[in-house]
């Protein structure tokens, strides 16, 4: 590996909105994410109210174009 072209790696701490912590390495530090693996409905098994797809595109659509059979 060259010198002086890689950014620094740290050993960091994400943070999830659920509350979760866990460490990783990172070229940044003190992450901050909205869902883990201990609260992501596919991990878990179950749906949450939390919407985790890209919700109102399928709607945002509709509106636009309108229902075409």
């Amino acid at each position: 590996m060259k010198k002086g072209i890689h950014p620094p790696y740290y050993r960091t701490t994400v943070t999830c909105a659920c509350g979760e912590t866990f460490e990783t390495g990172s070229t940044v530090q003190n992450l901050r994410v909205e869902i883990c693996s201990k609260c992501h409905p596919f991990y878990t098994g179950q749906r949450q109210q939390r919407i985790v797809t890209s919700g109102g595109r399928v709607e945002r659509f509709r509106r636009k174009y309108g229902e075409q059979s």
